[in-house]
């Protein structure tokens, strides 16, 4: 489950408490892993949110405005790419 999504564009706002300083390996990795399906991965502090409203708001604004990045990276060197309806490994 994340804070906040927006599938049409891709994107999840996290909203980070003082409790995310002990947890902070698995907040990478689980950002890794929304990042590696597609999404973008917007984090803030609750204390921004709460003292930088504006920042906050105008940093989400670009993000929905921006384009997502592709869910999967472009193969290297053509690695798994169709030739004739073949696979090339």
């Amino acid at each position: 489950m994340v804070d906040f999504l927006c599938t049409e564009r891709m994107l999840v706002v996290e909203l980070d408490g003082s409790q995310h300083f002990d947890q902070q390996d698995y907040d990478e990795a689980r950002t890794r892993y929304l990042q590696t399906q597609g999404y973008r991965v917007l984090r803030f502090w609750n204390n921004d949110v709460l003292t930088d409203i504006e920042s906050v708001l105008e940093a989400v604004m670009e993000g929905l405005a921006s384009p997502g990045p592709s869910p999967q990276p472009s193969p290297r060197r053509g690695e798994g790419a169709w030739l004739d309806g073949e696979i090339d490994e």
